[in-house]
């Protein structure tokens, strides 16, 4: 975070810097010609006004930074990454047009300070100009602005056309200069151009960083994914657990054969979805996470038998729903093995699903207390690395004690419909 603080910080003096060192670079060298016969030929009242506009370009230089940097500061408040084109194209055109008039009246400003500025230059340059036109064509010893006109030829008529066009220039009837167009306009329509680039150029700088920050989390995601898939195999595959059911499953063979045959079934399920987890989509219709579930719990049912029970409340419209595959068969091992496994006389999973307002809750309670370590393991923090990776802000994961005798894990997700 702090070399990104830096790495901005050094391209907004250093770009800026740059547009700067371009301004003096024209002004003192290109034009330098013209500088020294605008404002002065005493050598020390160039120096002075050299000073002077060098000063106004570093109040360019705070202005420009001061002005953008509220420009990146109110985008960051709204979050503009997550808008549409269509709205973001619309906060474009609105910030350049607020942010390009505080640009202006800032180094309106600076001029009313140091009075010397890139603007005034150029209007000094284009009077010179047109007071040489004048003089080419005669015009200099004629008062034609005056009432009546007097007799001018078609050069001299033409000349007065190319001075109001090319140095916006004119004469008022008594003979002053004014400049015909605001000058404004053009200043205005600068710094909007200036501020226009920068909005542009940050755009277009955090849309290749977000792309790149997205590649990398969808490679820690699919780090994740295969670190589950073989934790879960590990776990599923674990003699404890395989031997409690297949202890289960020979103790039903004579007295269930049909019961035994289902169960065999449903552990050879278990363990193919366990192996299968990392092929799947980076979510699944929770209709096929229950299916999965139901086959965990039906040999967790042989082994608890009455200790366990479980409520099932799931909204029709849910079963579309996309959820991370095995998040709820990992929710719901965790509150058999933290929860259940350690009543004597077992407890109660409830499994709830459904949508409330704008987005959709998973529920997984269960009998019993929350311990200090209970649900600090690999499942749980996969699950909550996962949600992060998949839906960064826009989903949210709880764990609490619900009353004296419930334990309580909350999932709360975007609704995604499996046909959506």
């Amino acid at each position: 975070m702090k070399n990104r603080h830096l790495k901005y910080w050094a391209c907004q003096i250093v770009g800026w810097g740059f547009w700067c060192v371009v301004g003096l670079y024209l002004t003192f060298i290109v034009y330098g010609d013209s500088f020294r016969q605008v404002y002065s030929n005493n050598a020390d009242d160039l120096q002075v006004a050299k000073q002077k506009y060098f000063y106004s370009m570093i109040i360019f230089l705070v202005s420009a930074i001061a002005v953008t940097h509220a420009l990146r500061y109110i985008l960051k408040k709204i979050r503009w990454e997550r808008f549409s084109f269509n709205r973001l194209l619309l906060i474009f055109v609105i910030s350049t047009l607020l942010s390009g008039t505080a640009f202006y009246k800032l180094t309106m400003y600076a001029e009313s300070i140091f009075g010397v500025s890139l603007e005034s230059f150029r209007n000094k340059m284009r009077l010179e100009n047109a007071l040489e036109l004048e003089k080419q064509v005669g015009l200099d010893t004629i008062a034609y602005y005056k009432l009546p006109t007097p007799v001018l030829s078609a050069t001299q008529l033409s000349t007065i056309k190319q001075i109001q066009k090319t140095t916006k220039y004119t004469r008022t009837n008594n003979g002053e200069w004014q400049v015909k167009d605001s000058s404004d306009v053009g200043i205005i329509y600068q710094c909007v151009i200036l501020c226009s680039l920068w909005l542009l150029i940050y755009l277009i700088w955090h849309y290749i960083e977000n792309n790149r920050r997205y590649q990398i989390d969808r490679i820690k995601l699919e780090a994740t994914v295969k670190e589950l898939e073989l934790k879960t195999i590990k776990a599923h595959v674990n003699p404890h657990f395989i031997f409690n059911s297949l202890n289960s499953i020979r103790a039903l063979v004579d007295e269930n054969p049909e019961r035994a045959r289902t169960a065999i079934t449903r552990l050879s399920n278990l363990l193919r979805s366990s192996m299968h987890a990392s092929e799947s989509n980076d979510t699944v219709p929770l209709s096929k996470e229950i299916l999965i579930v139901k086959d965990y719990l039906a040999l967790e049912k042989i082994r608890f038998e009455d200790r366990l029970q479980i409520n099932w409340n799931i909204e029709e419209d849910s079963n579309q729903q996309q959820v991370p595959p095995m998040m709820l068969q990992t929710l719901v091992e965790n509150a058999i093995k933290h929860g259940i496994s350690k009543q004597i006389h077992g407890g109660t999973v409830t499994i709830k699903s459904n949508f409330v307002q704008s987005h959709y809750e998973l529920l997984v309670a269960n009998t019993g207390t929350l311990g200090k370590n209970d649900y600090s393991g690999f499942g749980i923090a996969s699950t909550i690395n996962r949600l992060q990776l998949l839906y960064n802000a826009h989903a949210k994961f709880k764990i609490e004690q619900l009353n004296p005798n419930t334990v309580q894990v909350t999932v709360i997700l975007p609704v995604q419909l499996a046909n959506a």
